[in-house]
């Protein structure tokens, strides 16, 4: 298929998208109108509104090529973009105490999930899947960390259905968790960054509250997401010796040691993460224009509601249920002590 016709496939699902991202602006407008406030911003109406679209009909293959770009493209375009508005200082001021913690929190919550999973009988494989898509970074940890502790293409389909599925409802969830919890811009953005799976979704769910709150966010993420390579080599090497005392066979290197295979540096460091970086050390050393950042800010804003709209439009519903009982008690089990540790490193900080 050429390039050309590649690209016209996507345009009927992004263009669905595209259709629904002013509907959501228009009722925020609305809310705003009668309300004298937004109480759901657009990003989270275009969620809902694709979800509600979805559930009423669901896009047959002539959309879905067209949605699963805006998912997942668009939105990581603009996470990049984020990065132009942010600068080295924004990240300096994260403090060593922080970046410490995040690290604790990240190891905390891995053996919390792992061990919510054996409890609840879950096979190893699939707890440590779910320990590190709740822990790190989502689909992007357990797809790093599936070809690594040997995992069967079911363990990682339920893993990362569940995810795409929760995910969206934390998206939903956090900006009213920081009305009910009285939390700051900032922390509100640690509090997201150290409990929401995707970089992509932080923005969704900081971006209704503040500037701020995303930018902060997007940093503690990030810093989230380098756990992964340390874990991935952490597991590689227990994978190792534990294949060695079973006396498993498979390819030798010269050492008569078995090989493990690693994910690629592209699964570790994904392309829009690297970006991201980029921007922020463009921004910082002043190649990027002040009169430039708005516009910007404002474009990361409109892809992403567009994002948004093609995750709704992606949710089935029914997904959790398939998932099972198990599954969905560890899953979510999990997810809680992440926000209650998130919550205490909130308050052991003092963060304002």
């Amino acid at each position: 298929m050429s390039r050309g016709a590649a690209a016209w496939r996507l345009v009927p699902g992004v263009g669905l998208c595209l259709a629904i991202t002013p509907a959501a602006a228009g009722l925020q407008g609305l809310e705003t109108r009668l309300f004298g406030r937004a109480w759901l911003e657009a990003l989270v109406i275009a969620i809902l509104l694709g979800t509600a679209v979805r559930t009423a009909w669901a896009p047959g293959p002539r959309w879905t090529p067209g949605i699963a770009f805006a998912a997942k493209p668009l939105l990581e375009v603009a996470v990049v973009l984020l990065g132009a508005t942010i600068s080295a200082a924004t990240i300096l001021g994260a403090g060593p105490a922080l970046l410490a913690a995040i690290a604790g929190v990240v190891a905390v919550a891995l053996a919390m999930s792992y061990a919510l999973g054996r409890t609840f009988r879950l096979p190893r494989r699939m707890a440590t899947l779910i320990a590190c898509g709740n822990s790190i970074c989502g689909n992007s940890a357990i797809a790093a960390v599936a070809p690594v502790i040997g995992a069967d293409s079911k363990d990682v389909a339920a893993s990362v259905a569940f995810t795409a599925v929760l995910g969206v409802v934390v998206v939903l969830l956090l900006p009213a968790l920081s009305v009910l919890f009285d939390m700051t811009p900032r922390s509100f953005g640690v509090f997201a960054g150290l409990t929401v799976y995707a970089v992509p979704q932080v923005l969704a769910a900081t971006a209704p509250i503040s500037s701020l709150s995303a930018q902060v966010g997007t940093i503690v993420k990030l810093v989230r997401v380098l756990m992964l390579g340390p874990v991935v080599l952490a597991l590689s090497l227990v994978m190792r010796r534990r294949r060695g005392a079973a006396g498993a066979s498979g390819p030798d290197d010269a050492g008569g040691r078995s090989r493990i295979r690693l994910p690629a540096l592209h699964q570790l460091v994904p392309w829009f993460i690297a970006g991201f970086l980029l921007l922020v050390a463009a921004r910082s050393a002043g190649l990027i224009p002040a009169f430039a950042v708005a516009p910007t800010a404002k474009a990361a804003t409109w892809l992403t509601i567009a994002a948004m709209a093609a995750l709704g439009l992606g949710v089935d519903v029914r997904v959790v249920a398939r998932a099972g009982a198990r599954v969905t008690a560890v899953v979510t089990l999990s997810l809680v002590a992440l926000g209650g540790a998130a919550l205490l490193v909130i308050h052991g900080l003092g963060l304002r």
